[in-house]
């Protein structure tokens, strides 16, 4: 295999359930079916910079800047993806650059999803051996390069932190030799010119010491958000969206609205009533202004308890369809020593980001520019171009730093970027527009983690140990209704509404998974961790209580019943150790744990709690270990599992989006509240040493938090907990 077919990902490989992406948005979404080797026809671009191939630049004064195909919405690409360019190229940290990739489906499509995109905790994973073989093809045109101009070998010349060095004293810079260098065809095979770096050798992949890529931009405010751009004539725009989903404008009154010093236009678009101004404030003024009257005649009208009511009644009675089912199941639970019953709710959830939805569009006649924290291009490029008659090719996708998604900005819809562009459209492309969602816009516009609903009945044989798993869910699916759900959905089963219970870790021998999918007028869409969210928690509170009934300590019955799972094992082991799992407790303290698998990696985490005089919960500490194999930044894996935790602990606590005749109650950070500083706990992470390529990280810290975190409120208390979130709840200490 070539090099040039290694950059580009010619490579068989299996695509994830995500692969639905290669067919997002229709047409004009092409496969990663080749790139032209950049490095044989380079052009110096402006101030002489040379770019040898899609993922690697090199400037004369030898900064080496690495193209970055992901979105960063703080989750570390940049950092990760120039930590693998700089290790092949034994360049200096000093020397690294980022800028985000433009949007091409074909040279910088995610691997896992066959079109650009950020997501599925996969960024590091699908470009581990891409992004390793730009830099070690570009090292070696390079030091070809200079072995050229000394008339020497190749192999004489040893390369440290970007210096080129002979042994006869001969000495240059990658920027001395970039122009040459880009001259050279790259290697045609990886064997003896661009061979991997072995894992003992690494100075940078696994190291600590050296700081996140983009901590300095963030630092001096030189790092651009989609709020910090600002282009000649630009207006913004806010839109009047309707309470209820489904809604749409029967009539609206613009004329106190027109009177708001600043308000340019006011338009009506599909969305709802948009309001033109020339600044954020003035928009938002106009849009106060407006009167509108509501149509809904086509929305959803049902309020959270009818909606968690029909989930309950749903998992009472069979699926209607089965993503699992091995053995006997019925079978066995009817002749089982003892059979354990439980329900479980979860509640819609919202993203919210720091940074609400936003986009910039200069819409033209012969082109359309955006400027956004674009996650899925793959997706956006194509919708726009549909919605304006353009060609993807003329749909032009200027990437900028994300405050935060968690799924949020990759839709399949393309929300938010559409109705920005349609905004666009409607002043016929006169001014550029930025379209900017409130943090109220954000928290009420829909797009939720579903709600669902379970019922699991276990079994355990006289051993203690479980012969029988029957398991019924209810909610939503994220793909149903969209142009995704013919290749998504198979069977009548969301894959997203069953993972990580449909293949269960654990061995029983008789699995039985059902799944009911309701209709809603709620638009849902994948949130951190997708269906991880609830059915690790429905499964790891049920060994729990399995466990209890058995008499058994509750890692050492997981342990047995993970034998064949190493990796979880693994995992379960460390955090078992390093959390001094057995250690007595003061009165009124509680110790719990889970262990789940996500996106490829293993996350296990110990959560202890204390039970406070008023029958509060405190988390005191949580305790993590993951397997994501290779760990490429151990900062960045720390933090991901960091923020993982908190951002799962919120959503145990306090987390819910609720509906009343179909109106969402929750607007702002007082009513949907985030974790506070207060609430989060000391986290400790260690990772399982593991020589295998990356995994996901980004998501895999949020799924085992609630789980562990209900086993150690039952620790403390006794009370089982099977309803999210916890909310108010007082408790009486065991």
């Amino acid at each position: 295999m070539s090099v040039l077919d290694r950059i580009r990902g010619d490579k068989p490989t299996d695509m994830n359930r995500r692969g639905f992406l290669a067919i997002a948005g229709g047409a004009g979404v092409g496969l990663m079916v080749g790139l032209k080797p950049f490095a044989a026809e380079a052009e110096a671009a402006a101030g002489g910079i040379v770019q040898f191939n899609p993922f690697v630049k090199v400037s004369p004064d030898g900064a080496i800047t690495v193209v970055v195909k992901h979105l960063d919405m703080g989750q570390g690409p940049t950092t990760g993806l120039a930590t693998l360019i700089a290790e092949e190229m034994d360049a200096d940290w000093s020397q690294m650059r980022t800028e985000f990739a433009p949007a091409d489906n074909v040279v910088y499509a995610n691997l896992a999803f066959k079109a650009q995109g950020t997501g599925g905790s996969t960024a590091m994973a699908n470009s581990w051996e891409q992004y390793r073989t730009a830099g070690a093809a570009a090292r070696a045109v390079l030091v070809k390069a200079a072995a050229d101009k000394w008339q020497v070998s190749q192999g004489e010349i040893t390369v440290a932190k970007g210096v080129l060095t002979h042994p006869s004293g001969k000495r240059g810079t990658y920027g001395e030799f970039a122009e040459a260098a880009s001259k050279i065809p790259p290697p045609t095979g990886m064997a003896q010119e661009t061979p991997y770096k072995e894992p003992e050798k690494f100075k940078l992949i696994g190291k600590e010491g050296f700081h996140r890529i983009d901590n300095d931009p963030k630092t001096d405010g030189t790092a651009i958000y989609t709020q910090d751009v600002k282009l000649p004539g630009m207006l913004v725009a806010v839109v009047a969206h309707p309470p209820r989903f489904g809604g749409k404008v029967k009539s609206f009154d613009d004329a106190e609205a027109k009177k708001v010093k600043g308000v340019e236009r006011v338009v009506q678009i599909p969305q709802g009533v948009a309001v033109l101004a020339k600044n954020t404030f003035a928009a938002i003024k106009g849009r106060n202004a407006l009167k509108v009257e509501w149509d809904d005649s086509a929305a959803e009208m049902r309020g959270s308890e009818e909606l968690l009511k029909m989930a309950k009644e749903a998992v009472s009675k069979p699926g209607v369809a089965t993503a699992t089912n091995k053995g006997d199941a019925e079978g066995a639970l009817a002749g089982a020593a003892k059979v354990i019953e439980a329900e479980y709710t979860f509640p819609y959830l919202a993203h919210a980001p720091m940074e609400p939805l936003n986009c910039v569009v200069d819409l033209k006649k012969d082109g359309a520019r955006l400027i956004y924290g674009a996650q899925f291009q793959g997706i956006d490029q194509p919708t726009v171009a549909a919605l304006t008659g353009l060609r993807p090719d003329q749909v032009k996708i200027e990437t900028v730093w994300a405050g935060g998604s968690f799924g949020r900005r990759a839709v399949p819809t393309a929300d938010y970027v559409t109705e920005a562009v349609m905004i666009a459209k409607a002043i016929d492309g006169a001014n550029p527009v930025k379209l900017v969602w409130t943090r109220e816009d954000d928290t009420k516009g829909g797009y939720y983690r579903p709600f669902y609903a379970h019922k699991v009945r276990a079994a355990i044989g006289a051993d203690g140990m479980p012969v029988a798993w029957s398991h019924r869910i209810a909610g939503q699916s994220i793909f149903a209704g969209t142009a995704l759900e013919a290749m998504a959905v198979k069977d009548g089963v969301d894959d997203t509404s069953v993972e990580g219970a449909s293949n269960l870790a654990y061995a029983v021998p008789n699995l039985k998974v059902e799944l009911t999918t309701l209709k809603v007028g709620v638009p849902v869409l994948w949130w951190r961790s997708v269906g991880h969210t609830h059915t690790a928690h429905v499964v790891e509170t049920m060994i729990d209580e399995l466990a209890h009934a058995a008499g058994k300590d509750p890692v050492e019955y997981r342990l047995a019943l993970l034998k064949d799972k190493p990796r979880h094992t693994a995992a379960l082991k460390l955090v078992a150790e390093k959390a001094g799992w057995g250690g007595k407790l003061e009165k009124g303290k509680g110790r719990g744990v889970a262990v789940h698998e996500s996106f490829k990696s293993v996350v296990a985490q110990v959560v202890e709690v204390t039970i406070q005089k008023d029958g509060g919960v405190k988390v005191d500490r949580v305790v993590a270990a993951v397997d994501c194999g290779t760990v490429i930044n151990p900062d960045v894996v720390r933090a991901q599992v960091e923020g993982g935790v908190g951002f799962g602990l919120g959503a145990a606590l306090r987390n819910a989006i609720t509906l009343d005749g179909g109106v969402v109650q929750e607007a702002n950070f007082d009513s949907y509240e985030p974790l506070r500083m207060g609430d989060m706990p000391k986290v400790e992470v260690y990772t399982v040493v593991s020589q295998q390529p990356p995994t996901g990280i980004g998501e895999p810290g949020v799924p085992p938090l609630a789980p562990a975190l209900a086993n150690a409120i039952f620790s403390a208390t006794g009370k089982r907990l099977r309803d999210l979130p916890l909310g108010d709840q007082k408790f009486t200490i065991a």
